[in-house]
């Protein structure tokens, strides 16, 4: 069974569309954009064991709602007609996160002629 993309207004930025219709990643993953405008986009994940690695930490999903968070601050800066990919994703851990907590992605983008670099960074605190 094959399934067709969602067919959007084309004088419509990315922007615009993403908040139309919320991704597909983001309804699996459960990650919502509570900002995003001027090249920064704030991403919210409330964590649960669905989320977890074998260990249960999560890793890789941070990962994802990094390149997301990364993804939709460089979207607010594209005109209607405009698409991006990631390049490459680097991520360092500077310790565990379990299943308990909560997780925020920041992000802003420096735009140059032909790429763009983008950072991200979290805040998790542990819920009581």
């Amino acid at each position: 069974m094959s399934h067709s993309p969602p067919v959007f207004e084309t004088d419509l930025t990315l922007l615009e569309r993403l908040k139309q219709m919320p991704s597909p990643a983001s309804r699996l993953i459960g990650f919502e954009v509570s900002e995003a405008a001027d090249g920064r986009a704030v991403v919210t994940l409330q964590a649960g064991p669905q989320h977890a690695n074998p260990m249960g930490t999560m890793h890789g999903i941070l990962c994802d709602i990094a390149d997301a968070a990364m993804g939709i601050a460089f979207v607010t800066t594209l005109a209607a007609g405009e698409s991006f990919t990631t390049l490459e994703l680097k991520i360092n851990f500077c310790g565990q996160c379990g299943t308990n907590c909560f997780a925020r992605k920041a992000a802003w983008c420096n735009e140059g002629a032909r790429l763009a670099t983008r950072s991200a960074k979290s805040r998790t605190k542990t819920e009581s």
